[in-house]
């Protein structure tokens, strides 16, 4: 339907322009004696014979009707050309109505494609990469695509199209002129091709400037509590000035460099055009009496060819969109092929219940070049409770990141019931692990969703079981609209206990048999804390846990306590026993007043 649609839209421009020239001489003569009155056409067969004979059977047509009314042949071309150019916007329309499902559908998918590929994407490559460039790429990026999918459409169904239809007329009313006219028209490509070449570079700049503007903006957004508390306020808004500035520079450039290649091509076209005007009269007035072409079919030639301007115009405007969408898929097609890293094994071994423990044996792991973790070796027996205490960096949330394949190890294995996780699906390793992080991330929906998060088809008496679990009931039952109350972007209207809370009424509610706690109460005031680690605990009964600690007096009663330091193990054992070395514990024990 597109390329009917845009068949038709063309045919029916050049009818709309053309329907007059034959019949004007004919209303409006000076003479009778200089009309070439004609007998009835007939048709020979023949794909240009057709297009003759219809020329010539209109010519005829409206002479007849001349003969008998000028007035009723005036109204008649009126109307034609009225309907011409009616028909022709009904088609331009419907090739637009039938493009427009096709662009949005291209843009959806890409978009889906990398929003997929980037929550499968490593957490390592959101340590080294702004989260702000992902959005300029889903956004600007994507964006950049849809245009240049409606540019490849135009440029594979429309103007191709013209371009031959226009091309056949002018070839049927005179090769030799048409021929002049394309001598002349590979002029205007080459410098445009020029112009292209430096709009793919300037645009480039742009985009990675967009991706810079939109981290800046997520990330001063998020730090808005310290930009006023710091009085940062004229700071940040200078820095965000000077980069949206820049950003500013580069996309000027880059439309002006865009914008250029229409205006430029339409000149060199009228001056191809004119150059046309003078050969092609030249050549009429200095054979007037044997000349091939008449004056009004001259005159007709140069409105056609004007129509075959436009296509040519629009071949070179849909070009610099491409080259400058060509950036954008470059900069989309980075994302979409970057390594995963984290591989799903080809036969992945089911886990049952969890039997024995995890061990971690040989464990060596760095994120760039140094070792952040050097031959750990550790069991976890099951349903017992494992700390993991030592000073900032020395590689406790690494250990902790590593059980569920956040990350991947270089050397060694962690195993549990004795299967390498590596030969787990991701998917089945991940739904026998709970986590509740320092940091309670929630988000902008009901509590009951956050609760339910991930999961399918949960009651809401589960629901407020696990709330129950976590000493959450009470304080959301006393919310306006309870279970339904939306808690705002990452949680923000609720206090820093309750979203703890959520965070481990979700846990529970998952019911893991390996829980996984990265220093849960340690952004918690006194009251707080004491109200989530009693929540904890009653999460942690029966279950495998791996404890991230800062403050030890919440881990005082773990099974076993290990100590790391510079991302080895340098002690290991129970509180008491730890504390009676007077090693580095005890020094830790005695820093905290433990």
């Amino acid at each position: 339907m597109v390329i009917v649609s845009n068949l038709m839209f063309v045919i029916f421009n050049l009818l709309s322009l053309v329907l007059f020239i034959p019949v004007l001489q004919m209303i409006f003569p000076k003479d009778k004696d200089e009309i070439n009155w004609m007998k009835e056409p007939i048709y020979n067969g023949g794909f240009l014979d057709f297009f003759k004979y219809c020329s010539k059977w209109y010519e005829y047509t409206m002479q007849q009707m001349v003969l008998k009314d000028p007035k009723e042949a005036l109204l008649f071309v009126c109307i034609s050309v009225v309907s011409a150019f009616f028909l022709k916007n009904v088609f331009r329309y419907l090739a637009i109505y039938f493009q427009s499902f096709l662009r949005m559908s291209v843009v959806r998918d890409v978009r889906d494609n990398l929003f997929r590929k980037a929550l499968r994407l490593p957490l390592s490559f959101y340590t080294e990469e702004r989260k702000g460039d992902i959005m300029a790429r889903m956004n600007s990026d994507v964006n950049e695509i849809e245009v240049a999918v409606v540019c490849l459409l135009e440029l594979i169904f429309r103007e191709p199209i013209a371009i031959i239809i226009n091309l056949i007329v002018l070839i049927y009313w005179s090769p030799s002129l048409t021929l002049f006219s394309l001598i002349l028209l590979p002029i205007s490509a080459l410098i445009i091709s020029r112009i292209g070449k430096s709009l793919k570079k300037t645009a480039k700049e742009g985009q990675e400037q967009m991706g810079v503007l939109f981290s800046s903006l997520e990330e001063n957004l998020t730090g808005i509590r310290i930009i006023k508390g710091f009085n940062a306020t004229k700071y940040v808004e200078e820095t965000f000035r000077k980069i949206n500035l820049r950003h500013q520079q580069l996309i000027t450039l880059t439309f002006r460099k865009k914008d250029l290649s229409s205006p430029l091509n339409e000149f060199l076209g009228s001056v191809v055009l004119v150059c046309i005007v003078w050969f092609g009269g030249s050549m009429i007035l200095d054979s007037r009496e044997n000349a091939s072409l008449t004056g009004e079919e001259f005159l007709t030639f140069i409105i056609v060819f004007s129509q075959l301007l436009r296509p040519i115009s629009g071949i070179a405007f849909c070009i610099s969109n491409l080259n400058k969408a060509k950036v954008s898929q470059d900069r989309i097609n980075e994302i979409l092929n970057l390594d995963e890293k984290i591989y799903e094994s080809e036969n992945p071994v089911k886990l049952e219940r969890i039997k024995t423990g995890i061990s971690y044996q040989n464990i060596k792991f760095k994120y760039k070049d140094k070792w952040v973790l050097d031959d750990i070796n550790l069991d976890i027996p099951q349903g017992k409770t494992i700390a993991l205490v030592g000073e900032s960096g020395s590689g406790k949330s690494t250990i902790a990141d590593l059980l569920p394949r956040f990350y991947d190890i270089q050397q060694g294995e962690i195993l549990i019931d004795g299967i390498n996780v590596k030969n787990i699906g991701l998917e089945e390793l991940r739904s026998h692990i709970g986590i509740v992080s320092q940091e309670s991330i929630l988000f902008n929906d009901t509590i009951k969703n956050n609760i339910a998060f991930g999961l399918e088809n949960v009651s809401d008496e589960a629901i407020m079981e696990a709330a129950k679990i976590a000493n959450a009931h009470d304080f959301i039952s006393k919310l306006e609209n309870g279970y339904n109350t939306n808690i705002g972007e990452r949680g923000n209207k609720l206090s820093g206990g309750q979203k703890q809370r959520i965070s481990i009424a979700r846990a529970v509610l998952r019911n893991p048999e390996i829980l996984i706690l990265d220093e849960a109460t340690s952004a918690l005031d006194t009251e707080s804390e004491k109200t989530v680690q009693d929540a904890l605990e009653k999460l942690m009964k029966n279950r495998t846990s791996l404890v991230i600690a800062h403050r030890l007096s919440t881990v005082k009663n773990a099974d076993k306590i290990v100590v790391l330091q510079k991302g080895k193990i340098v002690e290991q054992g129970t509180h008491d026993e730890l504390y009676a070395l007077n090693g580095v514990y005890h020094s830790l024990c005695s820093l905290q007043g433990v």
